[in-house]
């Protein structure tokens, strides 16, 4: 089992985030936490789905675009495409812009994605910048430091050219995925891209949104099957969730990562 992990890590942009992982917790004799276990495990899942979908002239958007390793991951696998970022944040903004402003193909906006445009407060997890969002939600530490700024919100439709084919978006924004949905339907309609993003308690319910409405949306609204990462890649599509599946895998906290697919 360890060979076959790092067989899926190593040589991938997860590999040095592991490594710390690694060092961290096993050196010092801690076990390893759940939801840090978890996310690797989906990040892994991510890339191998990414690897299955997109060819070189594939059209990504990464909205909640952090550090820019899934962004990393799309030019990797679709040089030839052009990429829309997200990041809000100042700082993880301008550290994108020195990152991958000299990438032509690379279009970067420093906005929070929204179902309305204008101007928003935004809280600022400064000791843990990921957990960062509209709203305060659960965290695993109660010492987190706050700072509450203010953010330019957008809607995917309204930037996204009608004749631009998008064959991936990927969502990790803190419980407030349903909003973006909301505001990208025409786009998801359009291209029914494969959609892989973050939805579970501690997050979504601080926004008062319901895995009900977020099914609803993307399997009603805009015809996609949802899925676990882990069943699509070993089904090749076949395993799908119905509505029933992904409200207990929410409700019952099982899993917080899912992807969208025709």
């Amino acid at each position: 089992m360890k060979r076959y992990v790092r067989e899926l890590v190593i040589g991938t942009p997860l590999e040095p985030f592991a490594r710390k992982v690694h060092d961290f917790f096993f050196r010092s004799h801690e076990p390893l936490n759940k939801d840090l276990s978890l996310d690797l495990e989906y990040n892994t899942q991510t890339f191998h789905v990414m690897k299955k979908v997109l060819e070189p002239d594939s059209n990504c958007i990464d909205v909640g675009c952090h550090q820019g390793v899934i962004l990393t991951e799309m030019l990797k696998l679709a040089p030839n495409g052009t990429h829309f970022a997200f990041e809000p944040l100042p700082d993880l903004y301008q550290e994108l812009k020195v990152s991958f402003g000299n990438y032509p193909n690379v279009r970067i906006y420093d906005s929070a994605l929204s179902d309305h445009e204008g101007m928003t407060s935004f809280k600022h997890v400064t000791s843990n910048p990921g957990y960062s969002g509209f709203r305060i939600r659960e965290y695993e530490k109660r010492s987190e430091t706050i700072e509450e700024i203010t953010v330019r919100t957008n809607v995917l439709d309204s930037i996204i050219p009608e004749d631009t084919l998008i064959h991936l978006i990927k969502v990790d924004v803190e419980g407030a995925e349903l909003e973006v949905f909301r505001g990208s339907v025409n786009t998801i309609k359009r291209n029914r891209p494969v959609i892989i993003f973050e939805h579970g308690l501690g997050a979504a319910d601080y926004y008062g949104t319901t895995p009900e409405e977020v099914y609803d949306l993307l399997s009603g609204q805009c015809n996609l099957r949802l899925f676990l990462m882990k069943d699509w890649l070993k089904t090749n599509g076949q395993a799908s969730l119905d509505r029933t599946d992904f409200c207990q895998e929410f409700y019952t906290h099982t899993n917080f990562y899912f992807m969208a697919a025709r």
